[in-house]
């Protein structure tokens, strides 16, 4: 059984349809892409699973439908990383790590040390304010205010934006240990189609709010029409 299951999902803005019956599916400790250009529906299929935009269709996780209720997704285990970030720029590092475990109770310091195991840099950066962070030291509190809600499913948009190379590495390594040692699944969205199939087992092409290709990494690789259109060769 998968671990998380789309099933002919719809969602909208206003009077706008952005995704037309999406299916799709993530298994226990996978690492899943969705792909597309601009406007595809990527970001939108993430905030579908979260229940940030109005929907349709069915989010089932665990086996079961999930309500429409961004708390109820959170209590579930399912943890949403924004694209920008989204920390809280006035709060401290440990701040910003402790509200990422409002839903739990107890343990909140070893969460916190299991954090700085993946992201030593934060400890160092313990009592500094998120806004004077690097932009790739934001992503790293991002992550890891993520990871203190002890999450099965991690939902994760554009973590490689405006960072550089090396930053890049250290984040998509970071998910491979997290996959590994925890078990944690990831539906990541990623502009960088080249890096997103170097990391994930399988992947989705979105075009205008559908899904046009599906398959492995390797058989996303071999598909004429995604290596012109997204692998650049």
């Amino acid at each position: 059984m998968s671990l998380l299951e789309l099933e002919s999902v719809g969602a909208r803005y206003g009077p706008v349809k952005v995704l037309h019956e999406v299916s799709l599916t993530v298994g226990e400790g996978e690492l899943v892409a969705v792909l597309g250009a601009n406007g595809a529906g990527k970001t939108t299929t993430l905030r579908a699973v979260s229940g940030t935009v109005r929907r349709s269709g069915d989010v089932v996780f665990e086996g079961h439908k999930l309500p429409r209720r961004p708390e109820a997704t959170a209590r579930a285990g399912i943890a949403h990383v924004p694209e920008g970030r989204g920390t809280f720029s006035e709060l401290s590092v440990w701040e910003n790590l402790r509200l990422g475990a409002y839903t739990r109770r107890g343990k909140i310091r070893d969460d916190a040390k299991r954090v700085y195991a993946f992201f030593p840099r934060l400890e160092e950066r313990r009592d500094q304010q998120a806004g004077t962070l690097s932009g790739g030291e934001q992503q790293m509190l991002a992550l890891g205010r993520a990871m203190m809600a002890r999450p099965k499913l991690l939902l994760l948009d554009e973590p490689s934006l405006g960072l550089a190379p090396l930053v890049v590495k250290e984040i998509f390594e970071a998910l491979a240990r997290m996959k590994e040692k925890d078990g944690i699944s990831v539906l990541v969205v990623e502009q960088n189609a080249n890096l997103a199939l170097a990391h994930a087992g399988r992947a989705y092409v979105l075009e205008v709010g559908r899904v046009v290709v599906a398959g492995t990494s390797d058989e996303l690789r071999a598909n004429e029409s995604v290596r012109r259109s997204y692998l650049g060769y």
